[in-house]
């Protein structure tokens, strides 16, 4: 199973010869510029399971609502063209919606203005911070005297966070969800999306705290091929490769468990 571009669209998919459902993947803010290099483990991972991965790529602007619109449009774009070409099949398979921080934001937008068809999202690492803290270097742009007054720096993303957070508690609509937040994160916004979500629907949230930190969906797997006599490298290799793993083994089940509880893992 190899990546795919679909140049009509801009997407990168991953098609599995039975699949089980069908995931549309957003990354963060300048890591999901190449969902399908940044991401590879998680999506390839799930791909082999049966789930046809379709990351879609986006530059960050502040208009965080022209982005989810143009990430939507491409997403419906490369679903009719695989439609159209059977790669499908005819039976339903559901969508499900995963983000890893700005893509969190993007695909709350996304279930709050748009009618679309979710089977459930899954947020991992969930982020919302404004303009001032999340773009580098803005915040020491403004303190230097040089540049106070400057307009072009008293900017904010649209939508702002507390206008996202209001628009999610007032049209948000997707009913099944699962926040994903992580020991070792700094950045994490969860617990807020928790209160909304868990308002909305709390029979139908879930919220897993699993090990790792904020990159850990960007975790991969490293490859070693030992030689012919285990050595003491291969042995050091080897314990490199379960401890650098470890966090996104856990969240790949994680996920697949709710993806499919049935499997029981």
């Amino acid at each position: 199973m190899t990546w795919q571009e679909i140049s009509i669209s801009g997407n990168w998919v991953l098609l599995p010869r039975q699949p089980y459902g069908i995931i549309h993947f957003l990354g963060g803010a300048f890591v999901g510029t190449a969902p399908q290099v940044s991401y590879r483990s998680l999506l390839e991972w799930l791909a082999e399971r049966g789930y046809v991965a379709i990351a879609t790529p986006f530059i960050n602007t502040f208009d965080h609502g022209a982005i989810a619109r143009e990430v939507l449009n491409q997403f419906e774009s490369v679903c009719d063209r695989l439609q159209a070409q059977n790669y499908l099949g005819s039976d339903y398979l559901p969508i499900y919606g995963i983000g890893h921080s700005m893509g969190c934001k993007l695909h709350l937008l996304i279930g709050s203005a748009f009618q679309v068809q979710r089977a459930g999202n899954i947020f991992m690492a969930y982020n919302n911070y404004p303009a001032m803290r999340a773009v580098p270097f803005l915040e020491q742009l403004q303190g230097n005297p040089a540049f106070q007054g400057n307009p072009a720096l008293n900017v904010e993303f649209v939508p702002s966070p507390d206008e996202t957070q209001a628009i999610i508690a007032k049209e948000y609509e997707i009913r099944r969800n699962l926040l994903i937040q992580f020991t070792n994160d700094d950045i994490d916004q969860t617990p807020s999306l928790k209160a909304i979500l868990q308002q909305r629907f709390p029979s139908l949230t879930a919220v897993r705290t699993l090990p790792g930190n904020h990159l850990t969906p960007l975790s991969q797997e490293v490859k070693w091929q030992t030689g012919d006599i285990f050595s003491p490298i291969d042995a050091i290799a080897q314990w490199f490769k379960q401890e650098s793993t470890r966090d996104l083994n856990k969240l790949k089940q994680e996920v697949l468990r709710w993806l499919n509880p049935t499997l029981g893992f």
